[in-house]
């Protein structure tokens, strides 16, 4: 069998790896999907008690809208704000159970490595017309299976960066991990009494930060003893804070504001300029450090510094890596936090994402590496373009079909004011359309 008769695997069943699979049927090719959870997008019940602050109309992709309106589906209200959990379960789960889609569907089957057929990293004869083998492990054991190519949407929020300014968690940090959560808890729900009439930290600057904040000072108002405490890199506010009433998504703007007006009430104690080295257990309760400075003790952490990609499972592959971001290669200028400003990223897609070996494809929240521009809809735009390359269409795939909302917002000073912090598409994130893939 020669490789272009075998699927393409895509790793990932969340937003992004189940747009790649619309869009390949779209265009003759079969996908075989591996999802490591038990149901399609199964780590958005991580963050399914946040609400989105994008509406519908920039949560669907095009083509599995068209999938899905053929089978009867009726298309949420356009300008409503869904929750983590409304896009499960109104989005996700009923694009998995198209007959287009579920039978190429595995789940709870995690891919563990990719590689080519018979080719290690170092082999170059006949690697060109090998497959990719996928090592796939679950209930019934470890199998390989052979791909004409490899779209990875498995994304980054599975593995968050720590809280260490370094990059590199921070002295005492694994020690003290009982007491410290990344992302962003459901502080009012499950998590409730974990966080009720303690002394909290939220470390982070970007949207996931708001998001913990708002809703520490939401059940500091009837748990008062709780008190709230605020760390980040950065020191100016009005670039963390965001665009307000600039911004072209209300929500995301209003969240800004809602924290600027939190500060101004004294609900939330600010600490700038903070770089975390170490964290000690202390008789008054965990104390951070950065340098010769120690903010005061606390009780719990919220850690929400963003995301970084597992890159493990390629390391057989040949990949083109930024190694700042560890974004593809070609793709690390448009996204570069150094250099990137105003919230947005130009449209790109399989050009910028291709790698030597080609047909294999980092795309949603994991190409963009520890980068924290991603947005949703450019996950579409690049699965929409990589499934044209695949099919020959240079032509479409080369062309762009995206236009992204303003933040408001312009710094150059992004990485340290925005703590690097992970975005998607939720108020949990610093820019309007990101989504964490899972």
């Amino acid at each position: 069998m020669s490789p272009i008769e075998y699927p393409v695997a895509v790793i990932g069943a969340g937003p992004t790896g189940l747009a790649a699979a619309a869009h390949l049927l779209s265009r003759g090719l079969t996908p075989i999907i591996f999802e490591a959870g038990d149901k399609a997008g199964a780590s958005i019940n991580e963050w399914g008690h946040v609400r989105m602050f994008s509406p519908w109309r920039f949560n669907v992709d095009s083509e599995a809208k068209r999938l899905l309106t053929a089978s009867g589906w009726t298309a949420p209200q356009s300008d409503i704000y869904p929750t983590g959990q409304e896009l499960l379960a109104q989005y996700i789960q009923p694009l998995s159970k198209l007959p287009e889609i579920e039978p190429n569907l595995h789940l709870s089957s995690r891919v563990v490595a990719v590689s080519k057929d018979e080719h290690d990293v170092m082999k170059t004869h006949g690697r060109d017309t090998a497959p990719f083998l996928l090592r796939v492990t679950s209930a019934d054991g470890d199998r390989d299976v052979l791909a004409s190519a490899v779209i990875d949407a498995s994304g980054t929020y599975a593995t968050p960066n720590w809280m260490g300014a370094n990059g590199i968690p921070a002295l005492g940090e694994k020690e003290n991990g009982e007491h410290i959560a990344y992302g962003i808890p459901d502080v009012l729900g499950d998590a409730r009494q974990r966080y009720s009439d303690r002394r909290v930290l939220v470390v982070g600057g970007g949207h996931s930060a708001f998001n913990a904040l708002q809703d520490l000072v939401t059940l500091a108002r009837v748990a008062r003893r709780t008190r709230v405490f605020w760390a980040i890199r950065g020191t100016s506010l009005e670039r963390i804070l965001g665009g307000g009433e600039n911004d072209q998504l209300e929500q995301r703007g209003m969240l800004g504001l809602k924290i600027r007006q939190l500060l101004a009430d004294g609900a939330i104690e600010l600490h700038q300029g903070i770089r975390i080295n170490r964290v000690v257990a202390s008789p008054e309760g965990l104390v951070v450090h950065s340098k010769e400075q120690a903010l005061p003790p606390v009780d719990e952490i919220i850690v929400t510094t963003g995301f970084r990609p597992d890159l493990q499972l390629l390391s057989e592959l040949r990949l083109t890596l930024d190694p700042a971001t560890g974004s593809p290669v070609e793709l690390a200028p448009l996204i570069d936090p150094n250099e990137h400003s105003c919230g947005t990223v130009r449209p790109h897609g399989a050009h910028e994402l291709r790698h030597p070996d080609g047909g294999a494809f980092i795309v949603g929240m994991k190409s963009y590496g520890r980068a924290p521009t991603f947005l949703m809809l450019t996950g579409y735009e690049q699965v929409r373009s990589v499934a044209a390359a695949l099919a020959g269409d240079w032509e479409s795939a080369g062309r762009s079909e995206l236009v992204l909302p303003e933040t408001g917002v312009c710094n150059t000073q992004f990485v340290d004011d925005a703590d690097q912090s992970g975005c998607f598409q939720s108020t949990t994130a610093c820019n309007s359309l990101a989504a964490p893939e899972r």
